[in-house]
């Protein structure tokens, strides 16, 4: 299977409204949340470590604290997603990044709602779209990617036939 999928969504009108379920909090990027971040994003992003952090988000010219948010459970980060740029200084294309949550809280939908936390930042920054990349088999993920409104983006007929298998895993088909 050749790269990831990608999807976008054209402007944020009509993103529902954000409420968190009771006992959770939305805050965004403090110093020292490395080591944290890290530990959501190894339940489900690859490999981390908070060097790997640093050098590969936390340290770049486009990252901005205020653009990382994390939803909590007391003070514990449980869920996490970041308001990305691909290029540092652009204002206009949004980049959903890192969207994960540590597996003992996962089935609350706060993959959903720190998206949603993104898409609202994006929408009250001016930004025009937002684009992500995800992989055929987050399923989750992809249900809440569609049902807030991303829309796949078919590079190439392989592309295609990849979405056509998603839907029908979604439709409990496969």
């Amino acid at each position: 299977m050749a790269g990831q999928l990608k999807m976008i969504m054209h402007g944020f009108d009509s993103l529902p409204e954000f409420a968190l379920p009771e006992g959770y909090l939305l805050r965004t990027y403090l110093p020292g949340d490395e080591a944290a971040w890290a530990e959501i994003m190894n339940t489900g992003i690859g490999e981390w470590t908070e060097e790997k952090v640093h050098q590969e988000l936390t340290d770049k010219e486009q990252f901005l604290p205020e653009r990382l948010f994390f939803i909590t459970c007391g003070d514990e980060p449980v869920a996490s997603a970041c308001a990305w740029v691909l290029k540092p200084g652009e204002t206009e294309k949004g980049y959903l990044h890192m969207v994960c949550a540590l597996p003992d809280h996962r089935g609350k939908q706060l993959g959903y709602l720190v998206t949603l936390a993104v898409l609202h930042y994006f929408r009250d920054h001016g930004f025009k779209d937002c684009t992500l990349n995800t992989d055929d088999g987050r399923i989750p993920a992809l249900k809440s990617y569609l049902r807030l409104g991303f829309e796949p983006v078919y590079e190439d007929d392989a592309h295609r036939a990849r979405w056509q298998d998603v839907y029908d895993m979604i439709e409990g088909k496969k």
